[in-house]
C-alpha cells in the first residue's frame, strides 16, 4: 500500500496548530502498520533546516509560470520517515506559512497552494519523474484541496484519492480568474466543480472531486452536514454523506507523556505523583500566587471568538470571586489579546497571560494547571484537552466536534461508572460556562471527587494506532486489488 499524505505543515518540520501535529503523528502510525507513505508539504526554510540527509530525487520544470519546482527528499529528524519537500522560490521567504511577519495573509497564497496540489497530482501521475507512485493521494486542508480535482481531470493513471477537513472554517477561496492561472480546465469552474458562490474554492473542489471525505471526528462529520457549522458546504456534504466518515485524530504519547516530557521540572506517571510540584513550579514561572488550594485554570489556544475566549473574558469576575487563578498561552484577536494582559495587570498573582506561542510552557501549563478550559463554540476535533487528560487536568469544554467524543461529563452515572474524565456544557453561553465553573468549583473543594475525576484522565487512550488502522482500511477500500 503506497500512500502520498499532502500537507502544507507537519511537526517539528512546521507547525502553527493542530494539523502541524496530526501531519507529523498520523504519518508515523501508519508507517508502523506497514504503509509505504511519502509526506509531501513545501521546502520552507524552516523545514529544510531540520531536514535531514536532504538530497534532490526529481525536478518538475518550470511550473504555473512561478519558477523552477524541485522535489528533495529528507528524512524526519525525529522518526527517520521519508519526506518530500516540495521547493520553489514561493516558499523561500521569511514569516509563517501562510502569513507574514506582521500576520497578514501572503498575497499569492492561491499560486503557493495551488503549486502544492498540481504537484501532488502530478507526482501521482504517469508522467511523474520519480518511480515511486502512490495506490492513494491523502490530501489535507484547503491548501491541499485542489489535487483530486487535478488528478480527475487529468488522463491516465488515477490514484484513489482522500481529503481530510480539519477545520472546514477555512476554506481557500480566491477569484476565478485564478481557474485558468492554475491551469485547470474552464469547464471545472461549475457548481459541480470548483465553483463556490463565484470564486475558486479550493475546499469546495476537494469536497466534490475527491473519492472519500473524511473529517476529525465523528461528531463534527455529523455537524458539518447541516446548518451553519458546514459553512456553506453542508448541502454538497450531505449529499456525499456516504462518502463522508469522522476518524478521531490521536495524541503522539511519545511526545506529550509527563513521564518522559522534557519540558517540565519534574516527570510524573499515572498516579499523578509529582503533579502539585509542577503547578507550585508554574505558579512561580508565571508570578502567580504558591496556592495549592486555588484551582488553577489554563487556557492554551487561540484567543478568537470562535474558540470561546470572550465567554472566558466575561465569566473572569465569577472566576475571581470564586478564587480562582487563570493562566493563558496564545495568540488572537487583538482586542482580546489586550483584555488578556489587561486582566494581568489588574489581578497579579492571580491571572498571567503569555501573549504568542511557546511549545514548551504550553507543556507545563497543560501539566501543572488543574482545569483546561475550552469553550469553542465549534472543535473538528481538538487535540489539548486529550493532551490534558494525559496529564491529569481536568477539561471543561463545550459540547462540540471531538470535545463531545473525547470527554465524559461528570454526572451521577459516570461518577459512580468511574468513566468521568471533564465537565461539559451544552450551551456556548456565559450561563453555560458559568454553571460548568460552579462545577469545577464544588467538585474541586472535595478533594476525594476531584482526585477520582483526575485519575480517570490518565487512563484514557487516545493513541494513533486505531485510527491509523481506520485510516488503512479507507485506503484499502479505494487502491487498485
Amino acid at each position: 500500500m503506497r500512500v502520498l499524505f499532502v500537507t502544507s505543515e507537519a511537526f517539528p518540520l512546521m507547525k502553527t496548530g493542530g494539523l502541524g501535529d496530526v501531519s507529523g503523528a498520523l504519518p508515523a502510525a501508519l508507517a508502523e502498520i506497514g504503509v509505504d507513505l511519502r509526506l509531501l508539504l513545501p521546502a520552507y526554510p524552516e523545514a529544510l533546516a531540520k531536514v535531514r540527509q536532504p538530497r534532490l530525487i526529481g525536478r518538475l520544470g518550470e511550473v504555473l509560470g512561478v519558477g523552477q519546482t524541485e522535489v528533495i527528499e529528507g528524512e524526519m529528524p525525529d522518526s527517520g520517515m521519508r519526506v518530500w519537500l516540495l521547493d520553489n522560490p514561493l516558499y523561500r521567504r521569511d514569516g509563517g506559512p501562510y502569513q507574514d511577519a506582521n500576520g497578514r495573509d501572503w498575497p499569492d497564497n492561491a499560486l503557493r497552494f495551488g503549486l502544492l496540489s498540481w504537484a501532488a497530482a502530478w507526482l501521482s501521475a504517469d508522467l511523474s519523474p520519480i518511480a515511486w507512485r502512490p495506490d492513494v493521494l491523502h490530501v489535507h486542508d484547503w491548501q491541499a484541496a485542489l489535487a483530486p480535482a487535478y488528478v480527475k481531470v487529468w488522463l491516465g493513471r488515477r490514484p484513489g484519492s482522500v481529503l481530510t477537513i480539519h477545520n472546514i472554517a477555512y476554506q481557500g477561496n480566491f477569484p476565478p480568474d485564478m481557474v485558468g492561472r492554475l491551469e485547470l480546465p474552464p469547464e471545472t469552474y461549475a457548481i459541480d466543480g470548483v465553483e463556490f458562490h463565484g470564486r475558486l474554492g479550493f475546499l469546495k473542489a476537494g469536497c466534490f472531486y475527491a473519492d472519500r471525505l473524511t473529517t476529525v471526528s465523528p461528531t463534527y462529520a455529523r455537524e458539518i452536514q447541516s446548518g451553519p457549522a458546514g459553512c456553506g458546504l453542508d448541502g454538497l456534504l450531505a449529499h456525499r454523506g456516504a462518502d463522508l466518515s469522522g476518524i478521531l485524530n490521536g495524541v503522539d504519547y511519545s511526545v506529550w507523556n509527563p513521564a518522559s516530557d522534557p519540558h517540565l521540572p519534574r516527570s510524573f506517571g499515572h498516579d499523578l505523583v509529582g503533579k502539585p510540584e509542577v503547578k507550585r513550579a508554574l505558579q512561580a514561572e508565571l508570578g502567580l500566587e504558591a496556592r495549592p488550594d486555588a484551582p488553577l485554570f489554563v487556557i492554551v489556544s487561540r484567543l478568537t471568538h470562535h474558540k470561546g475566549t470572550d465567554l472566558v473574558l466575561a465569566a473572569m469576575p465569577f472566576l475571581l470571586h470564586h478564587g480562582g487563578q487563570l493562566a493563558v498561552l496564545g495568540t488572537g484577536e487583538h482586542h482580546m489579546e489586550q483584555a488578556f494582559q489587561m486582566l494581568a495587570q489588574q489581578h497579579p498573582g492571580r491571572v498571567a497571560a503569555h501573549i504568542g506561542y511557546d511549545e514548551p510552557l504550553a507543556h507545563r501549563m497543560i501539566a501543572g494547571g488543574d482545569i483546561l478550559v475550552m469553550p469553542s463554540r465549534s472543535e473538528p476535533c481538538g487535540l489539548t484537552q486529550m493532551y490534558a487528560l494525559r496529564y491529569g487536568t481536568v477539561p471543561l469544554v463545550h459540547y462540540a466536534g471531538g470535545l463531545a467524543d473525547t470527554v465524559v461529563d461528570v454526572t451521577y452515572d459516570t461518577m459512580l461508572g468511574g468513566t468521568a474524565t471533564g465537565l461539559v456544557f451544552r450551551h456556548a453561553d456565559l450561563g453555560g460556562l458559568q454553571w460548568c465553573l460552579d462545577r469545577a468549583f464544588g467538585l474541586y473543594g472535595h478533594p476525594d471527587q476531584w482526585r477520582r475525576i483526575r485519575a480517570n484522565g490518565p487512563r484514557q487512550d487516545f493513541s494513533w494506532r486505531s485510527s491509523a488502522e481506520r485510516y488503512h482500511e479507507l485506503y484499502r477500500s479505494l487502491a487498485p486489488q
